[in-house]
């Protein structure tokens, strides 16, 4: 990675549409601009303003296309270098041939995510603001996006600071400790490290605390329908998407493969699965439907164990109902518009919902119990939910409470303010991981290499 070079690259999805834009970075994306961006006006570009013009090869002299132009001057653009950014016709053809054109008078193509990577390293942003951008441009809810947005806007970086400005304050003090040894830590300023930590440790219980909000509401949840045959599993599935997705027929096991569809609920990213009906058989394609069935149930975040409301609760159920043993489950029971509804073997613990796919009883509670399940805070309002919501934070966080957990046990035992350093500089290491601050090489590669091309 060289920040001394130029880069450039397609900022715009690939296709047809009605603006391509082409993202020149470094300090050549003048002289690129100079080179090929012809305009009517006289004088030169100034920093961010349109301009209308075009763009010409200038060794043949031919018109690629009519574009504006906009030059964004250091530091005050989205990398802090120059930039020039070529918004252009958005066809394939043309906006490749724009991107070749500023390849050819100095820029080379960028890396996936190489304008926000160089963002991070020139200082406009932290590395949780900058994978928060990959969030936002993959949000699938409004929950997701929200959360996306708190942390791109710095509100998760700054919960970060106020642990981080803790620890220094504490650690300040014992170097003072440090560099006259002959004095030991007075009651005061012991009293005062104590504070500081047990403070950071209350934030860092907040954060990690969130961690498992955080994550389902950026990656969502898989939700398998499983239940013996003809229960109303694919009806279901139809239900809640409110579309006919699944052929729903009288005959016992007509569902034979995964069907998989997206949904939200109340802004939660839902992956729900329709499997097929768990039972022996003799027929093979169907024994390979209900053994990728089973497969799921495995990976499944929740199980909605359909059962038939009209008809008692069988040996079938049962035998499904075993393969459930260790998973986290709810029984929906289906059909309650008939007449029958059989009493089932379950306590307080397993929450039942009674539905009628038919008539659309019970399939808003339904929702709202699934909601429920994984939002545990429903009534709080999620623009104003900040959390970590990835395992790379989560763990960061998690050492850092570790360090500064031994740093208590090793305060309280008196033990030397050399060693106590030594503990709450593992803290701030730690912290810093998440922040970009003490963070690898090789993992901030194996970040930003997750980013698109132009981004």
């Amino acid at each position: 990675m060289y920040l001394e070079d130029t880069i450039a690259a397609i900022s715009t999805p690939i296709g047809e549409g009605g603006i391509g834009i082409i993202r020149i970075s470094g300090p050549d994306s003048l002289p690129i601009a100079r080179s090929i961006f012809r305009k009517r006006l006289d004088g030169g570009l100034k920093s961010h303003r349109f301009y209308y013009g075009h763009i010409i090869d200038p060794d043949s002299g031919s018109l690629l296309d009519e574009a504006m132009a906009v030059f964004m001057g250091s530091p005050n653009s989205f990398t802090r270098e120059d930039v020039l950014e070529l918004h252009c016709h958005g066809g394939y053809l043309v906006v490749q041939r724009v991107l070749a054109l500023t390849l050819r008078h100095g820029a080379r193509l960028a890396e996936p995510g190489e304008f926000t990577k160089r963002a991070f390293l020139n200082g406009r942003i932290d590395l949780v603001q900058a994978e928060a951008i990959m969030d936002v441009i993959r949000s699938r809810s409004e929950m997701s996006l929200n959360l996306a947005q708190h942390q791109r806007e710095g509100l998760l970086s700054l919960r970060l600071a106020q642990v981080k400005e803790s620890l220094l304050s504490s650690l300040a003090l014992l170097e003072a400790y440090i560099d006259f040894p002959e004095e030991d830590i007075d009651h005061a300023a012991k009293d005062h490290i104590k504070e500081n930590a047990v403070a950071s440790l209350v934030m860092l219980d907040e954060l990690l605390s969130g961690f498992s909000e955080g994550r389902i509401i950026r990656e969502g949840v898989s939700v398998v329908i499983a239940g013996k045959p003809n229960v109303g599993k694919s009806s279901l599935l139809n239900a809640l998407l409110r579309e006919k997705r699944a052929i729903v027929t009288a005959v016992p096991g007509t569902t034979r493969d995964l069907i998989e569809e997206q949904m939200t609920i109340k802004g939660l990213p839902v992956k729900l699965l329709d499997t097929a009906g768990i039972r022996e058989s003799d027929d093979q394609v169907e024994r390979e439907g209900v053994k990728l069935s089973l497969e799921k149930l495995a990976s499944a975040d929740l199980i909605l164990f359909v059962v038939d409301g009209s008809s008692p609760f069988d040996d079938g159920d049962r035998a499904v109902l075993e393969r459930l043993t260790g998973f986290s489950f709810m029984v929906v029971k289906n059909k309650v518009d008939m007449d029958t509804t059989p009493v089932l073997p379950f306590g307080a613990e397993v929450p039942v919902v009674s539905v009628s796919t038919r008539t659309g009883q019970g399939l808003m509670q339904l929702q709202q119990v699934i909601f429920d399940f994984f939002i545990h805070h429903g009534d709080r309002d999620s623009r104003d939910f900040v959390a970590i919501s990835q395992v790379r934070h989560r763990d960061a966080l998690d050492g850092c409470r570790q360090a500064l957990g031994t740093f208590m046990a090793n305060l309280e035992r008196a033990v030397n303010p050399d060693l106590l350093a030594i503990d709450l500089r593992d803290a701030l290491a730690a912290l810093g991981e998440v922040t970009g601050e003490t963070t690898a090489d090789d993992v901030l590669d194996r970040i930003f290499q997750q980013f698109c091309i132009g981004k």
